[in-house]
């Protein structure tokens, strides 16, 4: 067990020291930034969907670095500093750092990759609407259960349109009602790419969970600094949890970049076993 034991100790290893650091200016010019300019950076940091107009691939970096309130960045700190701090004087902060953007980058391409699949009916039958454009098929849409009213804007503007769109129906302007309905339809689907939007280090942070369970795993866990609890079994009731919650909530939590930061954490933790291996052997 050689290999595990770091040279020196510090309860607050530099990596670990910045990233907090980091974090937390974060989360303060958030909030400056939105009282003051009243500008939501999290529309230009957090992550967005591939194909949104506000997506940005230097999001996958900034939006570990937002946070959704002070609860959010407290619990994802206080695991940052208590998983994060062993596996930095292990591997030392080059590694570590490595190991903590693979994982979130990974985290957020899980998530979307699940995205992708939950909203392809959706935008299936959006792009079928815009290529050929109908009444019928427009009233079918925003009838059915693919037309989703999922933030404030949209069913903001959802209801002005439908005002307009009903006097033009309703009066016989069907030409002018069909051009309006596609016009709709056009901004309601750069909407509807540009709404969700994923913030916090959760996925960096299972990510070092697992490591920190595959490392040591009979390691006890104090859950609420009470109960004893193994690593290993800890981290598998959280990969469970996640994968329950990923498939039956409906909260605003991104259980599946959760999982994304532990199975990539996993992938990386055992390219890096089988290279440490290979060097293992090579050098009889």
């Amino acid at each position: 067990m050689s290999q595990f034991r770091p040279t020196s100790y510090r309860t607050l290893p530099p990596v670990i020291k910045n990233l907090l650091i980091i974090n937390i200016l974060f989360f303060l010019a958030q909030y400056s930034i939105q009282s003051v300019f009243h500008i939501d950076i999290i529309n230009y940091l957090g992550l967005h969907y591939f194909s949104a107009e506000r997506f940005n691939p230097l999001q996958f970096i900034t939006y570990m670095f937002l946070h959704g309130g002070f609860t959010h960045i407290l619990f994802n700190m206080f695991a940052l500093w208590m998983f994060g701090n062993v596996m930095e004087n292990i591997w030392g902060g080059k590694k570590f750092l490595f190991y903590y953007l693979f994982t979130g980058i990974g985290a957020g391409l899980t998530h979307y990759i699940v995205f992708y699949f939950q909203v392809s009916p959706v935008l299936h039958n959006i792009n079928n609407f815009l290529n050929n454009p109908s009444l019928v098929d427009f009233k079918t849409f925003i009838e059915s259960n693919n037309f989703q009213v999922i933030s404030y804007d949209i069913q903001n503007h959802f209801n002005n349109f439908l005002t307009q769109y009903n006097n033009f129906v309703n009066s016989g302007h069907n030409s002018q009602a069909l051009s309006l309905a596609v016009d709709f339809i056009t901004q309601y689907k750069a909407d509807f790419l540009n709404t969700p939007v994923v913030i916090g280090a959760s996925g960096a942070v299972f990510g070092i969970l697992l490591a920190f369970g595959m490392t040591f795993p009979n390691s006890l866990i104090y859950v609420y600094f009470a109960i004893p609890v193994k690593a290993k079994w800890f981290v598998i009731f959280y990969g469970a949890l996640e994968l329950y919650s990923g498939f039956s909530s409906s909260d605003n939590v991104a259980h599946f970049a959760h999982l994304g930061g532990m199975l990539f954490g996993f992938i990386l933790l055992m390219i890096w076993k089988k290279n440490q291996f290979k060097n293992h052997y090579n050098n009889f």
